[in-house]
């Protein structure tokens, strides 16, 4: 149904069914949409009521039209809809956009019908967005299929391809783009999604050749997997995607008995899987505009380096803050930049990084120039900045500027223009270059650039591990919720995890036994699947170095445990070796509703859900993304040692995720939620010291 698609954003002809000759009314508008933007297509009234419409046959029926259109566009009242879809369907057409409310919106009785009207598209073979949309703009081609306040204006087309789940707020969004002098060239409002949903509609779109960056606001996302094709699909074609998604801080996951399951959140794990996709999420729709802004009209840095060129030494300083803050460098510039810009600055200006021009260059233009040239090519920087503010009457001589630095740079840069004219504005997009109006707003989208660049290589260099999909079938334990311990350990140990060795004992006559055999120092913990988090039973003793503090140890725990939860089933103790490390870690996995199977990764230990210093990601993980989920910690630095404890070897934590993550991907169903907590990491790898596998009920 591909075909399909790309004849509802690309129509050739277009029906309005329920057409009115009241333009101001909702099912007027496209018409006249249509007509006012140019639209060569043919176009196709249809209401028994007309019959004209500006000098255009309007058609009775859909089964009178002369030919099946490739799309139409339905503005009848919602009772009306499903008749409607049914006879679109009986006619050929492939392709339809519904602007008409009253649906799944609406409560169980509107879901109900909304159900209907997407069978009956199926059964038809009709494509449809909607209901509950305002539709669809092809810029290029002057397809008005939509009712938004949006068309009133003016409609540049440009490289960008916007999706969006909301009507109201996209309209907002597309407006914003239009000030800034960034075209959409394709705009698409997916509503209620019976069937078209925002993976499909921007898959779609991205499919568009005129198209190179996507960008898109998402409310809900069904489709976890369908996101994942999506951004293989723009990756593929080198077009970055930029998002912004609400509901950052809305409700959680459920009561979980994993800390897994209690800190996977829907953002978190959004926020990870798209950062793992190599999506570039933003804060909000300004921020998501200013980074698209960037992708539109600059090359990609090759590096992380900054070079900051200013009139401003306090503007350059607040750069500089921001870039250091998001991850990005101010490289010191090399001896021989440094002396052409003092050969071209004057004595009261600044060549370091920030580099000050002063309001000197507007009596020499030459001293702006020169200093752009001089940081663009020092080997250190791989992006310029060009800080500016007002100069409404210079506005010619910083345009002949800016047109012969772009000309000549082998290096991107960006202009940061604060309080620019709109017409300065609008000139300096016409010569291709990306102009921000903040200084904030610049580094952020920069960081956009960069974030892109770097995933889009791992994404290539990463190509082959992703492909190796083999995963090994495991023994599992049997039955629903938290599963013992030595069957859980069973389970990892055949996926080639390392834990510590352990023994179940049932009366402290075996734990001694069990001690002797492992070697003391020893740890034990109560045994109860009634008791998933020991510690909090005070169910867990460490260091236990003889038999003497074994034998009371053991009947602490059992006393605690007592006291904890009376009507605990107690099964036993487990004796374990006491494992080296100097930090402990948690690794998790969690079954997603939207995204299937995550891996989390993050700094453990009994204050896990308090620190919150987690990362999740899409299983399964390669090598290298595990490593990069370490990375992206807060508390990264930790891994690399603090205050005198050694690194840690982070290759063998980052194989023994990836190993989790291949586990889970291999268990998926089976497998609600496991927790590896802790897994201490040391210089000479890492052990799982503690486990807690949650099973789901066996279809």
């Amino acid at each position: 149904m591909s075909d399909a698609l790309q004849r509802m954003l690309s129509p050739k002809s277009i029906a309005i069914v329920g057409v009115s000759s009241d333009f101001n009314k909702l099912n007027g508008r496209p018409f006249k949409f249509l007509i006012d933007k140019g639209y060569a297509g043919t176009i196709y009234p249809v209401n028994p009521k007309y019959d004209s419409i500006e000098g255009i046959k309007c058609y009775a029926s859909i089964a009178d039209l002369p030919e099946a259109p490739d799309l139409a566009v339905v503005a009848v009242p919602a009772k009306f809809v499903l008749e409607t879809v049914r006879q679109l369907g009986a006619a050929g057409v492939p392709s339809a956009v519904i602007f008409s409310s009253g649906f799944g919106e609406m409560g169980a009785e509107g879901k109900a019908l909304e159900a209907e009207v997407a069978q009956a598209a199926r059964d038809g073979g009709v494509r449809i967005c909607g209901p509950n949309g305002l539709g669809l703009i092809n810029a290029f081609e002057g397809v008005m299929a939509t009712f938004s306040q949006y068309a009133d204006a003016e409609t540049p087309a440009g490289p960008v391809g916007f999706v969006t789940q909301s009507g109201a707020f996209g309209t907002a969004i597309a407006a914003l783009a239009r000030r800034r002098n960034l075209g959409f060239g394709l705009f698409l409002n997916t509503g209620n999604e019976a069937d078209v949903d925002f993976v499909t509609g921007m898959s779609a779109v991205l499919d568009d050749p005129r198209i190179s960056v996507g960008a898109g606001y998402i409310e809900g996302l069904k489709d976890g997997h369908g996101l994942a094709k999506l951004a293989e699909q723009a990756m593929t074609a080198d077009k970055p995607l930029v998002v912004t998604k609400v509901g950052r801080f809305g409700a959680g996951a459920r009561a979980a008995a994993s800390h897994t399951g209690s800190l996977a959140g829907e953002d978190a794990i959004f926020d990870g899987v798209v950062s793992q996709l190599g999506l570039i999420r933003a804060r909000n729709e300004e921020n998501m505009l200013d980074i698209v802004q960037a992708f539109a009209h600059t090359v990609l840095p090759a590096g992380r380096g900054i070079g900051i060129v200013t009139q401003s030494g306090g503007a350059g300083v607040l750069m500089a803050d921001r870039a250091e803050e998001l991850g990005l460098e101010v490289p010191r510039l090399s001896d021989e930049t440094t002396a052409v810009l003092k050969a071209a600055i004057p004595a009261f200006g600044a060549t370091g990084n920030p580099v000050d021009v002063t309001g000197q260059f507007l009596a020499d233009p030459k001293i702006l120039l020169d200093s752009v040239n001089a940081v663009l090519e020092d080997p250190s920087v791989d992006i310029a900045v060009v800080w500016l503010q007002l100069m409404e009457g210079y506005v010619d001589l910083l345009l002949d500027i800016f047109r012969e630095i772009k000309a000549n740079a082998k290096k991107p840069f960006i202009v940061c223009w604060v309080a620019a004219s709109d017409t300065a504005l609008a000139r300096m997009s016409e010569l291709g270059i990306a102009t921000m109006r903040g200084a904030d707003p610049t580094i952020e989208a920069i960081s956009g650039l960069v974030q892109y660049r770097e995933a889009r290589d791992a994404w290539w260099a990463d190509r082959d591990a992703r492909q190796n999909k083999s995963f090994s079938s495991f023994d599992l334990p049997q039955g629903g919720g938290v599963a013992p311990t030595v069957a859980a350990a069973k389970a990892l140990i055949a996926a080639d995890l390392p834990l510590t060795r352990h023994t179940l004992c049932r009366d402290v006559e075996e734990v001694c036994n069990a001690a002797k055999a492992i070697g003391y120092p020893v740890a034990i913990k109560i045994e109860s699947l009634d008791l998933p988090h020991k510690t909090e039973a005070g169910g867990v003793m460490l260091n236990l170095a003889d038999e003497v503090s074994l034998r009371k140890a053991y009947g602490q725990i059992i006393a605690n445990a007592k006291a904890y939860d009376s009507k605990a089933n107690i099964d036993g103790v487990i004796v374990q070796e006491m494992a080296k490390g100097s930090l402990e870690i948690v690794v998790g996995l969690k079954q997603d509703p939207v995204f299937g199977v995550v891996v989390m990764a993050g700094i453990g230990g009994v204050f896990v859900e308090v620190l919150r210093d987690v990362v999740f990601r899409r299983a399964p993980v390669t090598q290298r993304q595990a490593l990069e989920m370490l990375n992206t910690l807060k508390g990264s630095a930790m891994l690399d040692g603090v205050r005198g404890a050694p690194a840690v070897d982070k290759d063998a934590l980052a194989t023994l995720i990836a190993a989790v993550s291949r586990f889970g991907t291999g268990a998926a169903g089976r497998v609600q939620e496991l927790d590896l907590n802790p897994v201490l990491a040391g210089p000479d790898g890492a052990t799982v010291v503690d486990w807690l596998m949650v099973m789901n009920e066996p279809d």
